[in-house]
């Protein structure tokens, strides 16, 4: 065999003659959303890992999300279905013999969110990293919150109406609304997991990107007057309140919704190991190491899901605009519940802090901040925004429990 022979089996056995136009097409967007990443930093310690799985998963003959056992019963059903005695006796062997550490390593990784043990995961971190201070400081935050989830609502009944999706994937696609990306992930994995990666680059996406969508529609629904309202210093909350609200705070959600334990509970737990101030050292791990490794862990294979040949359907399409839909109603939701504050309080609250009552912490509560600031110089809402911010949070996780009570 010469030289050119050689050269001719190498290419011919390479990815770049396996590859197909739909997987071209992924990588495609895959180097788009690392460039927003990289350059334009929206969200980079999510859409980084995200996109780059997508490129992974999409790199042919790569084999990194190849599902052993799968390919194994598929392998028993196409033989059953040939009539062959030997090939279902050879098909039955195989599966036997089949191990799901025969899979490819994302594929392997990728179980943890397919088992939601990474989402609730991240529910821990987050709770460790969140001060519900100023939720507590001024309660009715919590209506803002519950308000900046009606976009999921609104979403889910489009997506029934439409007709190409399911009741379950109908839940699924509407959670982006919540603007959380590991409620949306638990959530699909438990009802709809062939939608995960569409929705969770969706919705990812769109936390990315709170600080173009979010300001049109807060300067469309509010005036200059309204906007520039000045709101009066948060009061000190004690430590005692802020070690009593996530034990009630989980107890009360969970006899209210037992299926939002998952979330509630792992949100909750972070919390109070960083507001007990006895464990210290829980509290730096849950913050730092736990809450980076699980990042990549679930930011590379949800983006690996991504596979070119069902990624690229009408259906992701429609997602993708279900999922902007949903958010722009959640952000309308929060600012509209805001303006009616505005109203009864005679000019007190600022409607600007109801956007914020998404759960994308802390992101939204700056945008509101941003937006006050450009309307009055002198104005602080960071931390008035801050309670509705983390109410969204609860109120996410609670919407997600609710849909999941109904069609699980």
């Amino acid at each position: 065999m010469n030289i050119v022979e050689v050269l001719m089996n190498t290419i011919q056995s390479s990815g770049f003659a396996a590859i197909t136009s739909r997987q071209a097409i992924m990588l495609l967007v895959s180097f788009v959303l690392l460039y927003m990443a990289i350059v334009k930093k929206f969200e980079p310690l999510l859409l980084l890992p995200i996109s780059f799985g997508m490129m992974l998963a999409n790199l042919p003959l790569a084999g990194l999300m190849y599902d052993a056992q799968e390919a194994a019963h598929a392998g028993l059903t196409a033989a059953v279905a040939s009539g062959s005695q030997e090939q279902i006796q050879a098909a039955v062997t195989e599966l036997a013999s089949t191990h799901w550490y025969d899979s490819g390593v994302l594929r392997i990784i990728y179980m943890g969110v397919k088992s939601s043990i990474f989402p609730c995961l991240i529910f821990m971190a987050v709770g460790s990293m969140t001060d519900f201070g100023p939720l507590l400081a001024n309660p009715i935050s919590l209506l803002l919150g519950a308000a900046a989830q009606f976009g999921i609502y609104v979403a889910f009944m489009i997506a029934i109406s439409i007709g190409i999706f399911s009741p379950e994937q109908a839940a699924s696609i509407a959670i982006i609304g919540g603007a959380d990306g590991p409620t949306a992930i638990f959530l699909t994995s438990k009802l709809a997991p062939e939608l995960l990666g569409p929705i969770a680059v969706a919705a990812y996406s769109y936390m990315a990107l709170i600080p173009l969508i979010q300001p049109p529609i807060m300067r469309l629904l509010t005036t200059e007057k309204e906007r520039q309202v000045k709101m009066s210093q948060l009061r000190q909350v004690s430590k005692a309140e802020k070690i009593v609200f996530p034990i009630a705070c989980t107890v009360f959600c969970v006899l209210m919704l037992p299926s939002v334990a998952p979330l509630i509970g792992m949100l909750m737990l972070g919390n109070l190991f960083r507001e007990s101030g006895v464990t210290d050292r829980l509290s730096d791990t849950a913050q730092n190491a736990l809450s980076n490794i699980v990042t990549i862990m679930i930011g590379t294979t949800v983006g690996a899901t991504a596979n070119g040949e069902q990624f690229l359907q009408v259906q992701t399409l429609a997602i993708v605009g279900l999922g902007l839909t949903a958010f722009a109603f959640s952000t309308a939701g929060g600012v509209m519940l805001g303006k009616l504050m505005y109203l009864i309080t005679g000019g007190k609250i600022n409607p600007l802090i109801g956007s914020a009552g998404v759960s994308a912490v802390p992101m939204a509560a700056r945008v509101s901040q941003v937006e006050g600031r450009k309307a009055n110089p002198t104005n602080f809402l960071l931390m008035h925004a801050m309670g509705p911010n983390v109410a969204g949070v609860i109120g996410s996780a609670v919407a997600a429990g609710f849909l999941l009570m109904l069609f699980q």
